[in-house]
């Protein structure tokens, strides 16, 4: 065992206050907690797909502000600009110089509020910034503060007002996750805390981004037998085999839930991977990367439980 796993699986650890901390304010949904958790420890951004109301932004302000990140907020609407996202370059009179005015986007954390009620335009503009963590203004690249992380959310596509988030962007994401209700006990709670002003309390950090990139690290070190990425190939061989969707799992899907995978079992204080972490977050890692054929469609096939048919009918290799 390597010797950061005792700092996972102690009682008193930075990675258990944290979960405890969001927990704390975001009631009833330890499950998204964990796998927004695990989107952050490796590396990649989240997209959250629910109703309004059920606790996105929730979410994404409760996870900043437990971690000390700064923290950029967008809103968007139809008429958002890519210059509302990047930042522009404004002309100083006094200095008769160009001067670049940071957009939101210059945060290690990013809200993304309703990605998908602005033009596809918009959308694009992010692209080269959730990919390599710089942007490009006036022909100068400037590098965007690490660690970093986009949390979008979207409303349900069939929503009126909305474009959806084309291939190339989605991609981008390496989770997509759903909240959903609250269960009735997990409501009443909520609503107790809400009364005594709880929910509205100024949170204080649990730990620094310099800690988060430290776990990052930790993260990307655990070991991944061949056996399970053989696993892992077995999965993504089934998606391109099946009729139901348009195209397979990409290799960059594949190593997305390689990296998602690690920081699972990172999570669950191991220094090894099995399968149960690829089962873990395969869903959520594939899910959005793939479409179903018009025939599926039709037939209103659902796409997660056909996921996780192909997921189960993969072959464990007997060494995993």
């Amino acid at each position: 065992m390597k010797r950061f796993i005792n700092n996972i699986k102690g009682g008193n650890t930075l990675l258990t206050e944290l979960r405890e901390q969001i927990n704390k304010y975001f009631v009833g949904k330890e499950d998204v907690v964990t796998k927004a958790l695990i989107c952050l420890l490796a590396r990649g951004h989240l997209l959250i797909e629910d109703v309004p109301g059920v606790g996105k932004t929730k979410l994404a302000k409760t996870l900043a502000e437990s971690i000390d990140a700064s923290f950029g907020r967008i809103q968007f609407t139809p008429d958002t600009l890519p210059g509302d996202v990047l930042g522009v370059s404004v002309f100083n009179m006094a200095s008769r110089e160009f001067e670049f005015h940071e957009g939101p986007i210059m945060n290690q954390i990013l809200l993304a509020d309703e990605i998908n009620r602005t033009s596809p335009k918009t959308q694009a503009a992010m692209l080269e910034a959730m990919a390599e963590g710089k942007v490009s203004i006036d022909g100068r690249d400037i590098e965007i503060p690490k660690p970093f992380m986009v949390i979008a959310t979207q409303n349900p596509t069939e929503f009126i007002g909305t474009f959806p988030l084309p291939e190339a962007q989605t991609d981008r994401f390496l989770m997509r996750i759903t909240v959903g209700y609250p269960s009735k006990e997990a409501e009443i709670l909520m609503a107790q805390k809400h009364i005594t002003g709880e929910l509205e309390e100024k949170i204080s950090p649990v730990c620094t981004m310099a800690d988060i990139a430290k776990m990052q690290d930790e993260a990307a070190s655990v070991h991944m037998s061949r056996a399970v990425l053989e696993y892992i190939g077995n999965i993504l061989e089934q998606t391109r085999k099946s009729e139901s969707f348009v195209v397979g799992a990409s290799p960059r899907a594949g190593l997305a839930l390689v990296d998602a995978a690690r920081a699972n079992a990172y999570v669950e204080g191991r220094d090894f991977v099995k399968p149960d972490d690829v089962k873990a977050v395969a869903l959520s890692v594939l899910e959005h990367r793939l479409k179903l054929t018009s025939e599926a469609r039709i037939k209103a096939e659902n796409p997660e439980k056909l996921l996780w048919s192909l997921i189960l009918a993969a072959k464990i290799p007997m060494e995993a």
